[in-house]
């Protein structure tokens, strides 16, 4: 039973921290960015890109992205599947954005405004978080 008490309480920790909510409408995003006061994390991906596949499965979830993340509105918006089938609403936001490759992460402030981009994957979730927590 100790043994028990003590594994739950090792637990405890780690459900405190809530995994990233990921936004996929841009405009839904941009009403909580509002309304949390925060920006927010865009990352701008095509389902087939092996970069975009390595950020997802690889990166985000690492709990140093998860907490630089933490700090902001994460949205994610696939703009083509595997098949490259298109998103049309997506690929808007990528033409407006003037997106050139896969993946193109951006900070934009709450009104849709671009603070700062990379273009690439980031390695790591570590050097991805450091990105995220540079001015």
């Amino acid at each position: 039973m100790k043994a028990l008490a003590a594994l739950f309480l090792a637990a405890v920790p780690m459900l405190a921290q809530s995994a990233v909510v990921w936004e996929h409408d841009l405009v839904a995003a941009q009403k909580r960015a509002k309304a949390e006061k925060k920006l927010l994390f865009v990352d701008i991906w095509a389902e087939w890109c092996p970069p975009c596949q390595h950020l997802k499965k690889k990166v985000f979830p690492t709990p140093e992205a998860q907490k630089a993340l933490g700090a902001y509105v994460a949205v994610a918006l696939m703009t083509e599947s595997k098949d490259r089938t298109q998103n049309p609403t997506n690929m808007k936001l990528a033409e407006r954005y003037k997106v050139e490759g896969y993946p193109t992460l951006l900070i934009l402030d709450a009104e849709g405004k671009e603070l700062r981009r990379q273009v690439g994957a980031f390695r790591t979730g570590a050097e991805f978080a450091a990105w995220l927590g540079s001015k």
